[in-house]
């Protein structure tokens, strides 16, 4: 049966349809200009545009609606790891709930959450912790955005988080080394440090490629059509453009990588006696001119650029692989 992973971004929509699982069968791959600028509406009006440009989009490309598959956005997500004594799964599930109060700031009454056991010790080891992975939001945002889905005659089979998707598509095995993730969305940065094949933390920033296009709209007078071509032509490269662009992207690309840099120190003060190989990077700025350079140099890291196609066969695109990194995730999931 055909899936639909839809990737609902502030600035455009990404779908793909196709046979989902761990090596996707792709027949259609669809990407298009969020007019509304929102990923979750807020009122009723947003609702409806958004609504209505989601139905256009589904029948325009007939795409698949009995498996659809849907990625919330972290800005609206809290997700913990938290470390706990080793607990059976009856005991974990009477701690959850006092857990999540300490860990999720969210009144418990407002409170949809899930949890998932990353680790647990083999009972031999009386010492060693469990991990387990809080994801909390609140019930009226999870609500408002399934309604939309229900008003089009649409029952999600799956709803997750972003960064999870982009942890699939990654496609991490235990031996691989120490990783920083960083989603690079249009209005949002997300990153999860993995170690080990399992998510040592979630950070999540709001500030996106959207920065970087508001920059040039303001400092070389383009209309924000003119900038975003700019931005994806030139970006960091010193020798397009008289180097202007990069000028005017360095400083929002520096608090980019600060946030990065700062990510890693507090995986190192954790553990010590562990270092960070490498960051992968996903997302349409991603594929920003002079980026994993810039990274390399200040941060001296191997730096790589998400391919999350690799493990897919069929009508698999020619361009723009990391901005489809969330939607990949999702189909790449089995259920």
């Amino acid at each position: 049966m055909p899936a639909l992973a839809l990737d609902i971004g502030t600035y455009t929509i990404k779908a793909i349809s196709g046979k989902p699982g761990s090596k996707p069968d792709i027949t259609r791959v669809v990407e298009v200009f969020n007019t509304s600028g929102i990923s979750i509406p807020a009122d009723d009006a947003q609702f409806e545009k958004i609504g209505k440009q989601l139905q256009m989009l589904i029948s325009d490309n007939n795409l698949p609606t009995t498996d659809v598959r849907l990625a919330l956005p972290e800005t609206v997500i809290s997700t913990k790891i938290i470390s706990l004594p080793s607990l059976s799964d009856a005991e974990l599930a009477s701690a959850i709930g006092w857990q999540a109060e300490q860990h999720i700031p969210i009144p418990p009454e407002e409170l949809s959450l899930e949890y998932e056991v990353l680790y647990r010790p083999p009972k031999k080891d009386r010492t060693s912790m469990m991990r387990v992975m809080l994801i909390g939001a609140r019930k009226s945002v999870i609500e408002r955005y399934l309604n939309m889905f229900t008003a089009l005659g649409i029952e999600p089979t799956l709803l997750e988080t972003q960064i999870l998707s982009v942890m699939r598509s990654a496609q991490f095995e235990v031996t691989d080394p120490t990783t920083l993730l960083v989603h690079i969305g249009a209005s949002a940065v997300d990153m999860a440090l993995v170690h080990e094949g399992q998510v040592e933390f979630v950070i999540s920033h709001l500030s996106g490629g959207q920065v970087l296009t508001r920059a040039l709209e303001q400092s070389i007078g383009l209309d924000a059509t003119q900038a975003e071509s700019y931005k994806r032509t030139y970006g960091l490269d010193e020798a397009q453009f008289q180097g202007k662009v990069r000028q005017v992207l360095l400083p929002a690309v520096h608090i980019l990588v600060t946030e990065m840099q700062k990510a890693i120190r507090f995986f190192l003060s954790q553990r010590p006696t562990e270092s960070v190989k490498r960051i992968v990077i996903s997302g349409g700025t991603a594929q920003l001119p002079g980026l994993v350079q810039y990274i390399t140099q200040e941060l001296g890291v191997e730096v790589l650029v998400a391919a999350p196609f690799t493990p897919a066969t069929g009508e698999i695109p020619q361009v723009n692989h990391p901005a489809l990194t969330v939607a990949m995730g999702l189909l790449l999931r089995e259920i």
